[in-house]
C-alpha cells in the first residue's frame, strides 16, 4: 500500500495510529484522522522527542514520525482504526538512535552483501489479573502445566480471538499453546523478512495487551513476572537467504561440527558472530533489571528454566543458548519478552554480519544437557549476571557498537546506565529484612 489516504477510503478507516518504538521498547503513537493522513504521510506526525526514551533534550526541534505505508495494519478488533509503523526524522535526517531506523540500516547492510535475513519469534506472555499481581486462572496450578489442554481451553476466548486476527491479517499463525509456567502462553506465526517480523512483533504485543484488556485481564511480556515460575522468553529463529528469497544461504554441509547439523560456511560464520558477541548481545536481548532473574534463575516449579546462562551452541537441544534444530537455520534462545522488537532484529543482523566479515568460528558444539551437566563446561563464557554487567560488556564491544551505529550505542548505554542507577538507588524490602538488625 503506497497511499494511506486511499487505504482509508478502501477499508473504511477513520483514524490512523502513527506509531514508533523508543529505546526502552515503549510504543508511542498519535491518533490521526484519515482526513489528515495524506499530509502526515508526506511530512510526518510531530513529537517532542525528549518526552520519550530517545536521548533527546527539550531544546531539540520537533521529531517527525513518518509512517511507512508498507507497514499499515487495520486493527481487526476496531476496524475503523489502522496502526502504521513510522520512521523518526529530525530536520530532514533520520534520528540515528531510533530503533526502527537502526534495523533498517542493518537490513540495508545485509543487502549490500547480497543477503536477506529472515526471522521468526516465539513471543511468550502471561495472562494476569488486572492488577498484575497474580495469575488470572485460579485453576491453573499444575506442577508441569506446559501444553495443558484444560488450561488453554479456559482461556480459549482470548487465545482464539488473537489467532483469528492473525489469520485475518495473513500472518500464517500455525500453533498456540499453554507454556511451561502457570498462566503463560505462546502463539506462533510464520517467519518473514526481519523488518516485517519486527513490525509484526511490535503490533503483536499491542494486540495481545488490547485483547486481554477487552476480556478483563492483563497481559505481560515481562521476563520474570512471577518468582519460581518459568520466565517469558522470545526465542528468535534465524535464516539468511539470497536477495530474491529463494536460496537459503545457511543451508548446506559446511565443514566440521556446523556442517554436521546442516549449516553452510556462511551459516557457521554468522553463528560465529552471534557467539563472539554473545555477552554484549545480552544488553539488547535482555534489556531490563528483571531480565537477569530469568537467565540466571534457579530451578523453576516445572523443573527447568528453559533459559541459558552460558555461551554455548548445540544441535537439537533446548538447554543451550543457540540451538540448530534443522538444516539452514538456528534458534537464539537468549532473548526475553522485554526485548525491543526492532533492536532484537538489529543486533542479530549486526552480530551475524560481523561474523561473516571476520569469518568467525562459533567454537565447539556441545551436546550435553546444560541443566544437568553445565558445570562441566569450564571454557565457555558465562552470560552477564545482571544488567550492569551486560551494559559494560556491550560498551566494551566496539565492533558491535560500530555495526549498530555509534550514535545509537552511546544513547543506549547512557539511558540504560541511568536505568541501572535508578534501580540501585531504590530501597527494597529485602534490605530491611536482611539488614535492619545488623
Amino acid at each position: 500500500m503506497a497511499d494511506l489516504a486511499e487505504f482509508a477510503r478502501e477499508k473504511g478507516v477513520k483514524y490512523f495510529m502513527i506509531s514508533y518504538t523508543d529505546l526502552f521498547g515503549g510504543q508511542r503513537a498519535k491518533l490521526v484522522p484519515a482526513q489528515a493522513i495524506a499530509e502526515m504521510q508526506a511530512e510526518g506526525a510531530g513529537f517532542a522527542g525528549f518526552a520519550t526514551w530517545l536521548d533527546l533534550t527539550p531544546a531539540h526541534p520537533d521529531m517527525l514520525a513518518v509512517p511507512d505505508p508498507a507497514a499499515v495494519i487495520q486493527l481487526p478488533w476496531k476496524p475503523e482504526v489502522a496502526w502504521v509503523a513510522a520512521d523518526c526524522v529530525m530536520e530532514g535526517a533520520e534520528v540515528e538512535q531510533a530503533p526502527r531506523n537502526v534495523l533498517r540500516k542493518l537490513v540495508a547492510e545485509a543487502a549490500k552483501a547480497g543477503l536477506r535475513v529472515k526471522t521468526g519469534v516465539e513471543a511468550e506472555f502471561f495472562l494476569l489479573t488486572p492488577e498484575g499481581d497474580q495469575i488470572s486462572d485460579v485453576y491453573d496450578t499444575a506442577e508441569k502445566p506446559c501444553y495443558d489442554q484444560q488450561a488453554v481451553m479456559r482461556r480459549y476466548d482470548v487465545i482464539a480471538e488473537i489467532c483469528d486476527y492473525m489469520l485475518e491479517l495473513g500472518w500464517g499463525p500455525y500453533q498456540n499453546d499453554h507454556e511451561d509456567a502457570n498462566g503463560q502462553f505462546e502463539m506462533n506465526w510464520g517467519f518473514d523478512d526481519a523488518l516485517v517480523t519486527a513490525d509484526r512483533h511490535s503490533f503483536f504485543k499491542f494486540m495481545v495487551k488490547s485483547v486481554a484488556e477487552k476480556h478483563g485481564l492483563r497481559a505481560t511480556f515481562m521476563p520474570k513476572p512471577i518468582e519460581g515460575l518459568t520466565g517469558n522468553g522470545c526465542h528468535a529463529h534465524i535464516s539468511v537467504w539470497d536477495l530474491d528469497g529463494t536460496t537459503n544461504a545457511f543451508a548446506g554441509t559446511g565443514s566440521g561440527q556446523t556442517g554436521e547439523v546442516g549449516l553452510s560456511e556462511q551459516g557457521a560464520q554468522f553463528l560465529g558472530g552471534i557467539m563472539q558477541h554473545g555477552e554484549a548481545l545480552a544488553a539488547i536481548t535482555n534489556p531490563t533489571v528483571n531480565s537477569y532473574k530469568r537467565i540466571n534463575a534457579p530451578r523453576t516449579l516445572s523443573g527447568a528454566t528453559w533459559a541459558p546462562n552460558t555461551l554455548t551452541w548445540t544441535g537439537n537441544n533446548r538447554t543451550h543458548m543457540v540451538r540448530v534444530p534443522g538444516p539452514g537455520r538456528f534458534e537464539l534462545r537468549l532473548p526475553d519478552g522485554a526485548a525491543n522488537p526492532y533492536l532484537l532484529q538489529a543486533v542479530i543482523i549486526a552480530a551475524g554480519l560481523s561474523g561473516l566479515r571476520s569469518q568467525a568460528d562459533p567454537g565447539p558444539r556441545s551436546d550435553i544437557d546444560m541443566y544437568a551437566e553445565g558445570h562441566t563446561i569450564t571454557d565457555a563464557p558465562k552470560l552477564p549476571l545482571n544488567l550492569l554487567d551486560a551494559i559494560r560488556a556491550f560498551d566494551a564491544d566496539t565492533d558491535l557498537k560500530a555495526m549498530l551505529g555509534d550514535g545509537f550505542a552511546a544513547s543506549y548505554v547512557k539511558l540504560k546506565q541511568q536505568e541501572w542507577n535508578s534501580f540501585v538507588s531504590h530501597f527494597s524490602r529485602w534490605e530491611k529484612d536482611n539488614t535492619l538488625d545488623i
